[in-house]
Order: structure tokens, then sequence, then C-alpha cells
């Protein structure tokens, strides 16, 4: 690893680290205020699910948007570098004065200006849609407004459905919701893995292509992946009844995969060559084109052998290769094994990404525990305001802990999606989908240990400022928070925890009154929101001019 990519990862998990304080205040603001824990009970908590995340979140859809925001040719260590120092500058200045800003959109905001001032001052004005990604920052953009709105119509729900006081209503109401939801759930899943199709057969590679480089060449190659994408569809549906191996036999047996498996085979072959480390490297070190350019010359001649690989099979391809460019003795094993293809072991591994039986059934189960919750304390026991303010209290750790796996498992991801566009821009891996392990696990813990430092400026703003928050409506608002993230995540936007959870707070504030939400302070927030992307950027885009004034 180069010194400056090692310099950008440390960034990136002191940016993670500062995320999880800054943002601590999301996860821990309403039990804190209600005071069903102390404040070193809820960090320590908040932290635990935090790092739980870890193990449920498996697709990183968010992670994929947040490297993706910026297009690979304008991706580079430099770029990163300067969008980092941007985001936690921005962080720093909004957690001192208490602001409850995004972390995330600092993150993208400074990622994004550094990106078009590379652009801008090693190839000139151009338009800024050949440089980022529109459809991903428009997403982005919208959610500002939309999360904090869904979190509070959420949260207004749910508090509505909480103080009903006939109990086998708000259980009916409340068991119709996660049955809701558990087939809301898998339409998303179905969702993900039509997603998912259309990157294993590379439709949005060729789209970009097409649509944003203008290469008509590929016009063809678009237009089949998209028919091969749209032919699983139907297949997709049955995942539930017969699980990843199924769909995966289904899609073998009635697809036509011939052009895909050649188009993978060529993937291997760079990979083998490190082609594409090899063309990174070449931009940060003059010295490495010559190597790249030769490499470039031997895979382009092999890859015309792969279109033979059902006429020959996978020994005869490997005998023809080695024969044209021969391999030492001590590679042509390695160079077999690279070269090996399971097509439906492949499309399996995609499929089984979408799974998100974890995710639902916790927002299912929970559902279902406040059901028994109410049932207990209202039916079988006789119900008194002390019993039910213990009971709301005790779910409070329920909600709590939901909100924050959705806090870690929304904002880890973004941090994750920064660091694998540096190893790509480095030339240490492929693409985005081959980060490393100890990618999102170092993730996951640089979070849970910034949670644990706490974030009490953004505390109080969120626990007091906005509008008095009960144990019940801390239920409702964290419950609301959760299932917003949970939502968003499995659409792969990178939404704010911080906006999301401010929605969730004004929601349950407005089912007592309208008077009850302290407006001005709302106000406030909502134009550090607005700001929040644009200044990032600018800041992104300086940080850059001066790090290229000193030649970095």
């Amino acid at each position: 690893m180069s010194s400056l990519l090692i310099i950008v990862i440390i960034l990136a998990l002191i940016f993670d680290f500062i995320n999880g304080f800054h943002d601590a205040a999301n996860s821990i603001a309403t039990i804190v205020s209600t005071k069903v824990l102390t404040p070193f009970q809820a960090v320590l908590w908040a932290a635990f699910f935090n790092c739980v995340a870890f193990m449920i979140f498996k697709d990183h859809a968010v992670a994929n948007t947040i490297g993706k925001t910026v297009y690979a040719d304008f991706i580079t260590i430099p770029v990163i570098f300067s969008g980092l120092i941007a985001a936690i500058i921005w962080n720093l200045l909004t957690w001192w004065y208490g602001i409850p800003s995004s972390s995330s959109h600092t993150l993208i905001g400074g990622f994004a200006g550094s990106a078009v001032a590379y652009a801008f001052l090693s190839k000139g004005m151009m338009p800024i849609n050949e440089i980022i990604d529109g459809d991903k920052i428009g997403k982005t953009l919208l959610f500002i407004l939309l999360a904090p709105v869904i979190g509070m119509i959420i949260s207004i729900i749910y508090t509505l459905i909480f103080i009903q006081r006939r109990t086998w209503l708000k259980v009916g109401i409340l068991a119709g919701s996660a049955l809701g939801l558990y087939f809301l759930f898998i339409g998303f899943q179905e969702n993900k893995m039509k997603e998912n199709m259309d990157k294993f057969f590379k439709v949005d590679k060729y789209h970009i292509e097409v649509n944003v480089k203008h290469d008509s060449t590929k016009l063809e190659k678009l237009q089949r992946a998209e028919a091969n994408a749209e032919a699983c569809a139907p297949y997709l549906s049955a995942y539930e009844l017969h699980g990843a191996d199924g769909v995966a036999e289904n899609i073998v047996k009635n697809v036509d995969l011939r052009e895909i498996t050649i188009t993978r085979l060529g993937d291997k072959l760079n990979t083998f060559y490190k082609i594409d480390q090899l063309k990174n490297k070449s931009k940060l070190d003059t010295s490495v084109k010559g190597e790249y350019l030769a490499t470039q010359e031997i895979v382009d001649s092999l890859k015309p052998i792969t279109k033979k690989y059902f006429e020959l099979g996978p020994e005869g391809m490997v005998s023809a290769m080695n024969a044209k460019y021969p391999l030492s003795p001590d590679k042509i094993e390695d160079f077999t094994k690279a070269m090996t293809i399971d097509i439906k072991a492949e499309l399996k591994k995609e499929i089984e990404k979408a799974d998100n039986r974890i995710l639902r059934w916790c927002l299912v189960g929970a559902l279902l525990i406040f059901c028994l919750m109410f049932i207990y304390n209202e039916k079988i026991k006789e119900p008194t305001a002390k019993r039910s303010a213990h009971m709301f209290k005790r779910a409070q750790l329920l909600s709590s802990a939901a909100f924050s796996i959705g806090h870690g498992g929304n904002d880890a991801q973004k941090v994750m999606g920064i660091i694998a566009a540096a190893l790509v821009a480095n030339g240490s891996i492929v693409d985005i989908k081959s980060m490393p392990d100890w990618v999102p696990l170092s993730c996951y813990l640089a979070i849970g240990i910034g949670t644990l430092s706490g974030g009490w400026k953004i505390v109080k703003t969120m626990g007091t400022k906005i509008t008095k928050v009960t144990p019940l409506e801390g239920v409702c608002a964290e419950t609301a928070g959760a299932t917003t993230l949970f939502l968003t995540e499995q659409m792969g936007i990178p939404v704010s925890t911080t906006h999301t959870i401010t929605g969730a707070i004004i929601g349950v504030g407005a089912t007592k009154r309208l008077s009850a939400v302290r407006w001005g302070v709302t106000v406030s927030l909502l134009w550090a929101w607005i700001l929040t992307i644009p200044i990032s950027a600018i800041l992104g885009a300086t940080v850059y001019w001066i790090c290229s004034l000193f030649g970095a």
C-alpha cells in the first residue's frame, strides 16, 4: 500500500469514529432524556448494537452507492483524501456548535466537490454529469427532505396506535403492520435481486459507457445485457420457496448465459494479470505505464480464446492460452484456478446478497414483541399508569437497539464505500464488490468506538430542545427511525440518521399538539441540512485545490 492510501484509510476510520460520537445522540438522545438509561449505559448499549449491524447487513448497497457517486475516471487517492478532510472539518464544526447535521451528506458533498475540482483542474471545464452520477446524487438530495418526513409520518402512526386504549384493536393494527412490513421487505428483496442481476450482466457498466461516455459501440451489448437480466426476473420471485440454489438452477436451465460466461472469463483474465490495478497505478506513477500497456496487449490477445470456451472446454481453453503465452510451471496451477468458472455458483452468490430475512425479522419481531407486551400489561395484568410507564421504559431498550442497528448499518457503510473506492483507485482491488473483509469489520468497530465517546452537545439538542419526550414517545420515535433506516438501506439510499430521528421526534411532538414542537429550532436544523452538501462540496474542492498547489 502507498503511504497516501494508508493516510486515506486512517482518515476514513477517523471520520467513522467522529461519525459515531457526532451521531451518538441519534441513538441515545430519547433514551437518556426519558431517564431509561444513564448516558454511560446508553452509549454502551448503542455502541454494542452499532457493531451487531455487521452481522446483519451483508449486501452493502449503501457502500456501493457512496463509492460510485463519482465515476471511476475521476476517483483518485488525492480526491478521496480531500473529500475526507472536508467532511471531517464540517463534522467537527457542527459538533462543536451542537448542530445535528448529516455526516453522510458531508461525506458525499466533500467527495463530489473534490472530484469536480480534480476534473476541472486536470481536464478543463466539462459537464458535471460526466463527473458525478446524477441519479445517485439526486436520490440523496431528495431524501434530505423525504427521510425526516417519512420518519415523522411513521412516528405519528406508531404514536396513534400505541395510545389507542382498546387493546385488541391496537394489537390487531400492530400485527397487521408487521405482516405488511414483512411482505414489503420481500418486495425490496426481489427488487434488490433484480438490481444484482443487472450488475451480474453488467447493465450498469454498459449504461455508463453508452449514455455517459457516449460509446455507441456498446449499445448492442447493453441491449443484450438488459434482455438477459430481464429474462431472469420471473425466477427471482420463487426465492422464498426454492432458495438461492433453486433460483440459480432455474436461471441456468432457462436463460442463455453463454455471453456472460465468456465476459466473466475475460474479467478473470483481467484479474489474473492485474490489469485494473496496473491501470490505476499508471495514473499515479507514469513509470508503471509501460508495464500496463505490455500486459494489456497480452490480455487482449488472449481474450479471443475465451470465446472458444464452450468448444474447447476449460482445460482446452487454458492449454490454448498457455500455448500462446507460456507461463512458468509454478504459475500454471494458479492460472487454471483463476480461469475456472462456475456460473451457477456465481449467480447464487449474487442472489444471496439480496437476502434480507434477518433485517425483516428484526423489525417484524419488534412489533410482535410490542403486541405481547400490550396483551400482558393490559389483559393479563391490571393496567395502571405506573405499569404502563414501566412497560414503555423496557420497550425503549428494544426500540433504541433497533435504531442503533440501523445507524450502524447505514452510516458504517458510507465509510466502507469510501475506503473501497480508495483501494480501487490505488489498484489494490478490482471493484467495490471485491473489498476485503477487514474493511467492513474496521468500519463497524470505528463507529461503535465513536459512539462510546458520546456527543453530549447534540444529545441536549435532540433530547430536549426540539420537544420533550416521554418513554412512550421515545419508543415511537426510535421505532419509526429504525423502520425508516431499514427501508432506505434496502433501497441503497444513504440517508441521514440525524434527519430521520429528528423527523421522528417532531412527529411524536406533533401528535400532542403542533405547539409542542419548537419550530424555530426545527427550521434552523433544516437550513443546516440543506447547506451541508453544498458547503462540504465547496470545502472538498478548496482542499483539493490547496493540495494541488503543493503538488499533491
